[in-house]
């Protein structure tokens, strides 16, 4: 999704020194460098991006398409398409992700869990339960 397009651009920021109490939603990009104690989520069917910046701090889920955290997360986190976890990334949380990019130091507490690729993939092959019965003696005669 994001390879080969554009990024979407970010058009929300949360400054150091800055805090937030409560739900955050955004469009199309967004930047924290700063503290939310609440959600995140993208508000929009377009695709989105959320970085969370080394000096940031969130307690609370994360939703957006791409998600890149260098700073703290603690709740779950949930990247629809790609998650990027760079050195200094501390996440405490289940992280939910379709493709994922973990840098050396990156640290996550709590499971990692893909989710399933249904559209891109073929169906998953059936194998037949039955044999085939091998044929009597007699009926050879």
């Amino acid at each position: 999704m994001f390879s080969r397009k554009k990024q979407p651009p970010i058009k929300s920021l949360v400054a150091h020194g800055t805090r937030i109490d409560g739900n955050v939603l955004f469009g199309e990009g967004m930047r924290i460098d700063g503290e939310v104690v609440g959600d995140i989520r993208s508000g929009t069917e377009q695709p989105s991006i959320l970085v969370i910046s080394e000096t940031a701090q969130v307690e609370g889920a994360v939703h957006a398409d791409h998600v890149i955290v260098n700073g703290t997360v603690t709740g779950p986190v949930h990247a629809a398409e790609l998650l990027e976890l760079q050195p200094k990334a501390r996440i405490t949380g289940n992280v939910h992700y379709k493709a994922l990019e973990m840098h050396q130091g990156a640290m996550i507490t709590g499971q990692m869990c893909p989710l399933a690729v249904v559209a891109d993939e073929k169906p998953p092959l059936q194998l037949s339960s039955k044999t085939a019965a091998p044929e009597s003696p007699t009926a050879l005669q």
